[in-house]
């Protein structure tokens, strides 16, 4: 096969369409004809000699084939993008700009912490910043989306590095007046079942409250962010977890230390291992380690 044929264009095309599930958004995210969008993809999928995508009147499908085209096109993409990262280097580090991302139960209690002393520290640094789900944030990383990200340890993928910055404690928050918010109350894990209160599926967060419990049981009381959790509580429903840096002396709950190292969880920062400004991440982590030593509510990592 002529890879004279194929084009990175074709491919951030196909990305696109499987992405948004429809030819239409496709189109538009690409900022280009649908007919034409369309047409290309025809044109790819006859040279390649497979149906990429079956065409419904309500949904675009990728099919089995397609899948695996699909995910190696990702990555196609995101290797290209690192020939831009290379040659649009310059003096100023990161080239210049740094999109950093943080999950949700992080990201807005921690960049306001750390943004003064970052552009004081990267004073001619652009910073884009953005939160999401673990589940979501790390393939964008991969994938080139994203820079860095800000998310609980360890992390597995082979294609990330990570360096830790700090570890940081769970507090129990009840209802004042809870028996949970007095000295010698019932902790997390003595809690019934059903005054746990949970984050829905997908935040890291949910999986360490639970790995607390010695019976979690089944609930369905979740909240999709820690500011609606915080809200249940105040309102009577429960108790839940949450992280020191989240805590605000505005918060209507009654706060209470957990004993022991159990009911935390260690933040780092994790870049891609291909990135070829791996030495920039680690300083930055570092230079982040340093600004997380004048909070009081964190360990060192």
């Amino acid at each position: 096969m002529n890879l004279s044929g194929l084009s990175l264009r074709d491919l951030e095309y196909v990305v696109a369409i499987a992405d948004h599930g429809s030819f239409v958004r496709a189109a538009e995210h690409c900022r280009v004809a649908q007919p034409s969008l369309s047409a290309q993809v025809r044109k790819l999928e006859a040279l390649l000699g497979m149906v990429i995508f079956e065409r419904t009147t309500r949904r675009v499908i990728v099919t089995v084939e397609g899948k695996s085209f699909v995910e190696q096109a990702r990555r196609v993409l995101a290797e290209a993008r690192l020939l831009f990262t290379i040659v649009q280097r310059s003096d100023k580090p990161f080239g210049g700009a740094l999109r950093l991302a943080a999950i949700s139960t992080l990201g807005p209690y921690l960049f306001p912490r750390i943004l003064p002393a970052l552009r004081k520290k990267y004073s001619e640094l652009a910073l884009v910043l953005s939160e999401g789900l673990t589940g979501e944030l790390v393939p964008k990383l991969i994938d080139g989306e994203v820079d860095a990200v800000l998310l609980s340890l360890p992390q597995t993928d082979a294609a990330l590095a990570s360096a830790g910055i700090f570890s940081e404690p769970f507090l129990l928050a009840c209802p004042k007046g809870h028996p949970a918010s007095r000295k010698g109350g019932p902790t997390w894990d003595a809690l019934d079942a059903e005054e746990r209160l949970l984050l829905e599926e997908g935040h890291c967060l949910r999986e360490q409250a639970l790995a607390g419990c010695s019976a979690p049981g089944r609930t369905n009381r979740l909240a999709t962010s820690l500011e609606t959790l915080k809200y249940m509580v105040a309102a009577g429903e429960g108790c839940t977890l949450v992280p020191a840096l989240a805590v605000s002396e505005r918060d209507a709950v009654a706060y209470s230390r957990l004993p022991g190292n159990t009911f935390s969880r260690r933040v780092g920062l994790a870049w891609r291992k291909s990135d070829p400004r791996a030495m920039e991440f680690s300083a930055l982590s570092e230079t982040l380690r340093q600004i997380a030593k004048s909070f009081d509510d964190v360990k060192e990592a």
